[in-house]
């Protein structure tokens, strides 16, 4: 089992370099005991970076979560030697990080102001997409979001990333909001992202400390993707 170093807490999410050892190597793969990659799922896009050791370097192209953590390598896994120091492109994990964190403010919002659900989502460093249900968005409506959102982000309101137990969780916040209501009842203790004031959402993805590192969103487009359902996705601005 891989310690996933991004999972602990807030401050856990900006390691940008990390020390492991090799505990497996498949045809173009290596598992590590730690790492502070993020895998692929979610709707947010693994990591990449590389490893180095003394004489020699790979290239991780993909981390990818499935019967274990696994990071595709460019290179051979065979010429890894069993310790290795990870080190993460810091610019794309920091606009993943950027773009995850308003998806919850962008998503908390639409479910508040239409009780429109969050059925799908995907995120890039440069732009991300969200699809909601039931919903019909009219311009106005569009500009009422991003109107909302900016008013929060400009909050510059805490991230806080914690443990809860399932039922203390479901006491305090909207099942559907959240959507809680779709996890295992089986997973009890869940990773929560909190944005003081404004949402709380259990979420196993990267996340900043504070919404004043986000600067404003931009929604560039608005489509229909089958009924009920619309697209809207949005970039980040300053």
């Amino acid at each position: 089992m891989t310690e996933m170093l991004y999972m602990k807490d807030v401050e856990s999410n900006y390691i940008k370099e990390f020390d492991a050892k090799v505990i497996e190597r498949g045809f173009d793969y290596v598992v590590l005991d730690r790492t502070a990659f993020y895998p692929l799922g979610g709707g947010q896009p693994s990591d990449i970076g590389y490893f180095e050791w003394p004489g020699g370097k790979a290239e991780v192209r993909e981390v990818t979560k499935k019967e274990g953590v696994r990071h595709h390598l460019v290179q051979n896994p065979d010429m890894v030697p069993d310790t290795v120091h990870g080190v993460i492109d810091w610019g794309r994990r920091y606009a993943h990080m950027k773009m995850h964190t308003a998806q919850h403010i962008v998503s908390g919002v639409v479910y508040d102001l239409y009780k429109a659900r969050t059925v799908g989502n995907q995120l890039y460093h440069d732009r991300s997409r969200i699809d909601f249900a039931p919903v019909k968005f009219t311009d106005e409506m569009i500009a009422e979001v991003e109107r909302k959102v900016n008013e929060i982000l400009a909050t510059g309101a805490k991230v806080e990333i914690c443990t809860e137990n399932r039922a203390e969780l479901e006491k305090n916040v909207d099942a559907q909001r959240a959507n809680l209501d779709l996890l295992p009842k089986s997973v009890q203790e869940l990773r929560v992202v909190k944005v003081e004031q404004f949402d709380t959402c259990p979420c196993a993805g990267t996340h900043v400390r504070s919404l004043a590192e986000l600067g404003r969103i931009k929604i560039v487009k608005k489509e229909n993707k089958g009924k009920d359902r619309e697209r809207i996705t949005y970039e980040m601005v300053k």
